[in-house]
């Protein structure tokens, strides 16, 4: 036995080293997808579970409703995008005025 390491990805082929990244990036974004769909659906739980008790958690749940239409292909509208900016940062301005 030896106490040194060998780096197998050393006698690999480039090809071969470029093909395993890949399969390891490709790992990593399904598992962080899938953790965001899990970390989503318990917000979205947590938002349907009661009604807003005021106004700022009733713009917070349309705030999230606005983003989540915002990253559909409907919403590239470029003047949808702008009514959606507009409705964000009047949500802000009246949250941070009360």
């Amino acid at each position: 036995m030896t106490d040194k390491t060998i780096d197998l990805d050393r006698h690999r082929g480039m090809a071969a080293q470029k093909a395993t990244e890949l399969r390891r990036l490709l790992t990593n974004v399904e598992a962080n997808e899938k953790d965001l769909r899990l970390r989503r659906d318990e917000l979205e739980s947590h938002l349907i579970a009661a009604p807003a008790a005021n106004w700022h958690e009733a713009a917070d749940k349309a705030s999230y409703l606005l983003n989540c239409f915002a990253a559909t292909p409907a919403a590239h509208d470029l003047r949808r995008q702008k009514l959606i900016a507009a409705v964000l940062a009047d949500f802000k301005r009246l949250a941070d005025e009360s």
